[in-house]
Order: structure tokens, then sequence, then C-alpha cells
């Protein structure tokens, strides 16, 4: 399949697109969906914080101080998971990345291989 694609797209002026690139860009979307989540860890982490210390300070309600320490526990729980989760699922992405580029730069490799021999098999012909 990759030599008819080469054939077709000889004769175009763009240069083809590479056979992977529906994975580089699904790589690139969880990239981004990545970073999404890690923000939304953090914002929720932060909205915990903040009830947590509210409930602190309220006067009056002295019988549930326990739910704002509760609060600020689960925020430092809660901001450790998405730090952890962000950072475990990009060196996924940067291994799985390493693979497919390196597919691609040898199939480059190839190319350059394959023209090489029909340059010398023209050199030795003429």
């Amino acid at each position: 399949m990759k030599n008819e694609a080469q054939k077709l797209f000889r004769f175009l002026r763009t240069k083809p697109v590479p056979a992977n690139t529906n994975e580089i860009l699904a790589l690139e979307r969880t990239k981004l969906a990545n970073e999404r989540t890690l923000l939304s860890y953090i914002r929720s982490s932060l909205y915990l914080l903040l009830g947590g210390i509210g409930i602190l300070q309220l006067k009056d309600f002295e019988r549930i101080k326990w739910l704002g320490y509760v609060a600020l526990v689960v925020c430092v729980i809660f901001l450790a998971i998405g730090i952890f989760r962000y950072v475990l699922l990009s060196r996924r992405l940067y291994k799985w990345n390493r693979i497919l580029y390196v597919d691609t730069i040898s199939e480059k490799v190839e190319k350059q291989a394959d023209k090489q021999e029909k340059l010398e098999k023209q050199e030795t012909e003429a």
C-alpha cells in the first residue's frame, strides 16, 4: 500500500502525507487531553482548598470543623493523583512518539537507500 501511495503522490507537487499521520495526530490529541485533565485536577483541588479554609473560618459551626480538615486532606490527595496520572501518561506518550517517529525515519532511510540503488544502477548501465 505504501508503494501505491508513493506512485500516486509522485506526480503531485505537494509532499505526501506520512503513513502514520493518524497515529501522530491521535497522540497529539491525547497530549492535549492529558494537559486539560491535569488542569481540571488542579482546579478541583483549589476548590476543595478554598472550601476547607472557608469551613475552618466559620465561627458559628464548630461542629463541622472536621469537614474542613477532611477537605484540605482530600485537596492534597487530589492534586497528587492528578500530577501522578499526568506524569505517567506523559511518559507513555513519549515512548509511543519515539516509536512512531522511528518508523517514519526508517521509511525515509529506506527511500534514500532506494534512490541510491537506482542511481548506482543507472551509473553501471551507462
